[in-house]
């Protein structure tokens, strides 16, 4: 179902209140692991789309080279990513998650489920229904492409 300009301009103003809610409830129930937002969202990404360069991996946090470059070193040093050479060009860096890095984020998400499936359960059946329904949706709309700054035309 397409919509019209306007209406796609209500959802998104709709979407995006109701998504800063959903993102405050993950970090609350998210446990403290002395991991950055950034930190994990970068590793996720890696972990997603596989190695990448750190140029690509700041643009993508939306933090400067020098700052990716600090946390990438923090994360290495921790054993969760290594820096290795690119296949494809040797002169070029890219870094990977790493087994103790997905095991990690493999432990937060299990936590973060187990909390949030209680919060779901204290839903109606009908609400649990519409979220389940609606995970195609969300889907698609954290896999749509996006440019850097998305400005409307």
């Amino acid at each position: 179902m397409e919509m019209a300009g306007a209406d796609t301009d209500g959802l998104a103003v709709a979407l995006a209140g109701g998504l800063e809610r959903v993102v405050a409830l993950l970090r609350a129930l998210s446990q403290p692991s002395g991991l950055s937002l950034t930190a994990v969202g970068t590793m996720a990404a890696l972990e997603r789309t596989g190695p990448d360069r750190l140029t690509v991996l700041a643009s993508r946090a939306g933090v400067t080279q020098p700052a990716m470059t600090q946390l990438i070193s923090r994360l290495e040093d921790a054993g969760f990513v290594r820096r290795e050479a690119d296949p494809a060009d040797g002169r070029v860096v890219q870094v990977t998650i790493t087994d103790k890095g997905r095991a990690t984020l493999a432990r937060r998400r299990a936590i973060r489920a187990e909390r949030l499936a209680v919060v779901l359960a204290q839903l109606s059946p009908e609400h649990r229904g519409a979220l389940a329904a609606a995970l195609p949706a969300l889907d698609a709309l954290a896999s749509a492409r996006r440019d850097e700054d998305p400005v409307p035309a």
